[in-house]
């Protein structure tokens, strides 16, 4: 039984990994499509709607209860909480105030208004990116991974992450420029 919620568990955290991913840039591209002129723009706003409408509500909401059904389950299974574990669980409840930011940002965005720029959005979906990292990382080493070097590593990564959103952000002025 618990190799069958492991793999439920797996199935629906990858789901809802991709409706993040996904969502936040569809914010991204649908705060651009505002910025558009019309006809274009009301075209854009209505397609990006749906698309927000029926990720959020059809496969990251879905998969983020399952993935809170499983994930208890499992625990429950296997009869003890390891350290790791504990500290995985920290995550997680950060990667769900990471979803309850998007639903207020879905909110917005769904009665028209942005608050924030295509640029602070694209950083902002980078947060599942460590999310992800820092929880696979610990659920795949465990034990045998030393903390001080898990942090610098996590903090060296999100390092990269922020230089690479600088130079894409470079390129994509440079080539908007031409």
């Amino acid at each position: 039984m618990y190799s069958y919620v492991k793999a439920l568990h797996i199935i629906f955290i990858v789901t809802w990994f991709s409706g993040l991913f996904y969502m936040v840039r569809l914010f991204v591209y649908h705060t651009e499509a505002n910025e558009k002129p019309e006809p274009e723009r009301t075209i854009l706003m209505q397609q990006f709607r749906m698309m927000l409408r029926r990720l959020w509500r059809g496969i990251t909401w879905p998969s983020a209860i399952l993935t809170l059904i499983f994930g208890p389950w499992m625990m429950i299974l296997l009869g003890s909480v390891p350290a790791w574990l504990a500290i995985k669980l920290g995550f997680v409840l950060g990667l769900y105030g990471y979803h309850f930011s998007l639903q207020v940002i879905y909110r917005q965005q769904m009665k028209g208004v942005f608050r924030f720029s295509s640029q602070q959005l694209r950083i902002w979906n980078e947060v599942a990116t460590v999310f992800l990292v820092a929880i696979v990382m610990l659920v795949v080493v465990k034990q045998n991974m030393s903390w001080a070097w898990g942090l610098l590593g996590l903090l060296l990564f999100v390092a990269l992450l922020m230089s690479a959103i600088k130079i894409y952000k470079v390129i994509r002025t440079r080539k908007a420029i031409k």
